[in-house]
């Protein structure tokens, strides 16, 4: 019989991981399918883990890890597919905004012949306004820059086994789950639906941490940016030209005005310029640096009871 595996990153979500767990067994053992939940508490600062704990020794299908530190939802998500041993992978939020309702639908769609089913947004739900438009300048940035509509996607869908193979043998250490699923093809379908209220804490993403998430993932999956600095050049370059053509002009006529304004702006815009540059490139060479270095995703410093491997360092199945 397939086994549907559900992962599910977590940070500092105590109090939603025995809800989670609740609607998530009752769902499926309801539709009659065989599931295992993994969650990965992602250096949670809370009691998180121990919730994982507790809810494994009432139901033997929980399994989990934690990591040592926080190392982000991308490495979260990528620790729990590692773990998982499913047929098919689903990747959804433990605050249960991607709603549980669709999961059957989904898994019908994978049994059909999909490979990968995608969640597709109808709505942000009961968000506030600045998050809203933040998340939404997200992702209008990210569907400019990778060349991938963005703005309605999200991390909640499911993968096929194979699929789940392909992303664990990329050797990128800088990953972007969203749109690698995207990258990595595969007969692909949609489901659509509305996020919906976290029942109970509160968002961990804000303004900068969405900016600062864009600007991470744009330079691990595009080199849209490192191109800008050819086009900054280039309007530099126009800029000068005409600059230098007014000013000749204005001297053989007699109309040159003196002073250094023109010269002071000039250094200005191309100084501008070059700094913006340089912050682009070397953003890219740290990322150049960090997958270099060859350093594992993420560490993980405890794995509940049923969970065989590694406890120290990227965990590896047997």
């Amino acid at each position: 019989m397939a086994v549907l595996s559900i992962v599910l990153p977590a940070y500092n979500e105590e109090q939603n991981v025995r809800n989670t767990v609740e609607v998530l067994s009752g769902l499926l053992e309801e539709n009659q399918i065989e599931y295992e939940l993994v969650f990965i508490s992602d250096g949670s600062r809370d009691a998180t883990f121990s919730e994982i704990q507790k809810a494994v020794k009432a139901n033997p299908h929980i399994r989990g890890a934690e990591f040592s530190r926080n190392f982000g939802k991308e490495a979260a998500i990528f620790a729990g597919l590692e773990l998982a041993g499913g047929d098919a992978v689903i990747v959804m939020d433990c605050d249960l905004q991607h709603p549980p309702s669709v999961i059957p639908q989904m898994w019908k769609l994978w049994q059909e012949g999909a490979e990968v089913v995608e969640g597709i947004k109808q709505s942000r739900g009961k968000e506030g306004l600045g998050y809203k438009l933040s998340a939404g300048l997200f992702y209008k940035i990210m569907s400019k820059l990778i060349k991938i509509d963005m703005n309605a996607s999200s991390d909640f869908k499911l993968l096929d086994r194979k699929v789940v193979d392909v992303l664990l043998s990329l050797p990128e250490r800088n990953t972007f789950f969203r749109a690698l699923s995207f990258w990595a093809g595969f007969r692909t379908a949609p489901v659509y639906y509305e996020v919906q209220e976290r029942q109970f804490g509160e968002s961990k993403w804000s303004f900068f941490s969405l900016m600062k998430y864009a600007v991470t993932n744009v330079t691990s999956f595009s080199t849209f940016p490192l191109q800008m600095v050819t086009v900054l050049g280039v309007i530099s370059i126009l800029f000068s030209v005409v600059l230098f053509i007014q000013t000749l002009v204005r001297f053989l006529s007699g109309t040159a005005v003196e002073g250094f304004t023109t010269v002071i702006l000039l250094i200005l815009i191309i100084g501008g310029f070059l700094m913006l540059s340089l912050g682009i490139i070397g953003h890219y060479l740290a990322r150049i640096y960090e997958e270099v270095k060859g350093r594992p995703k993420y560490i993980i410093s405890k794995v509940t009871e049923n969970v065989q491997g590694e406890v120290i360092g990227a965990w590896k199945r047997e």
